[in-house]
């Protein structure tokens, strides 16, 4: 886990039962237990990992790889221009 930021550092109870648990998983993925924490808590909020963020991204670059070159403003402004005419074509 990377910080990019300033952390903070928090105290929790947790049940024993479940903090051996915890201890055990994040040993086995390689992990801390303040990682896999994180992990657990931002997979729970619906954050995306890196490799799905990865993934997306890589998803828009093949969409786009055929398109060639364009100026976004210019394709935006047409967007806006033809929605505000009611001119759907573009």
């Amino acid at each position: 886990m990377r910080y990019t930021a300033v952390v903070a550092k928090v105290l929790i109870s947790m049940p024993d039962e479940l903090l051996e648990r915890v201890d055990r998983e994040a040993k086995r993925r390689g992990s801390t237990r303040s990682g896999f924490i994180q992990q657990a808590a931002q997979r729970e909020l619906g954050w995306p990992d890196p490799a799905t963020l990865d993934a997306a991204l890589e998803r828009g670059r093949a969409a786009l790889a055929g398109v060639g070159a364009f100026e976004s403003a210019e394709h935006i402004r047409r967007e806006r221009d033809a929605r505000d005419t009611g001119d759907r074509r573009r």
